[in-house]
């Protein structure tokens, strides 16, 4: 006998489908507009939603922000975890994950500028927010891998704090990509041009690996 389907089914998937639409629709708002300029009624209008929904399942607006910088650091870890650095030998995984956080980062300027507007709140959504730490710990994992496996190689130097070191890496070109413009104007240099973009991800990958070589 064939068994029948719960009749909550239909319902769970059109909520889930209605909950990843808002989010979708409030990074895009949130990252045009920050969360000051942010409106839930645009972002209801823009998941064809109704607003009441948007409240429904994140509270308010707030909620609704912490929510989206939870995707968008879940998506960036996700794809991290795809990279199999683990196989590959310690510099060129370190290497390679530089040019994966370059790429990620001009690919997803979202990811950019949702944090700008985060940092302007002091991170206060981020601070309530444990599942930020638990998508930042297999990444802190894998980077310890790299170095432990380079300095047992005699390749790394010892001594090396990998998340000091993650942070020089998402640093370096963060702060290229978010003032890519100011950069520009007063340096009077399209840092934008392909040329520039492909110069700045081999300075940072260089000054990383003289960094961690023994």
């Amino acid at each position: 006998m064939t068994a029948r389907k719960a009749p909550s089914e239909p319902k769970i998937r059109d909520s889930e489908r209605s909950r990843a639409a808002i989010l979708v629709a409030a990074r895009e708002e949130f990252s045009r507009t920050g969360l000051g300029g942010a409106r839930v009624e645009r972002i209801a209008e823009k998941a064809a939603v109704d607003k009441k929904l948007v409240y429904y399942y994140f509270k308010d607006k707030d909620g609704l922000f912490a929510a989206a910088l939870e995707s968008v650091y879940a998506e960036i870890r996700d794809a991290q975890l795809y990279l199999d650095l683990q196989g590959m030998p310690p510099l060129i995984a370190l290497r390679r994950l530089i040019e994966f956080t370059w790429d990620y980062y001009i690919a997803h300027p979202e990811f950019i500028t949702l944090l700008n507007s985060e940092n302007l709140h002091l991170a206060r959504h981020l601070q309530g927010s444990p599942r930020i730490r638990e998508l930042n710990s297999p990444l802190v994992d894998s980077l310890s891998d790299i170095l432990e496996r380079g300095q047992k190689q005699g390749q790394f130097r010892a001594g090396i704090d990998p998340v000091q070191l993650y942070i020089t890496i998402a640093g370096c070109s963060y702060f290229y990509l978010s003032n890519i413009h100011t950069l520009s104007a007063g340096f009077n240099r399209d840092f934008k041009a392909p040329k520039q973009l492909t110069q700045r991800l081999a300075h940072i990958t260089e000054v990383v690996s003289a960094f961690v070589l023994a």
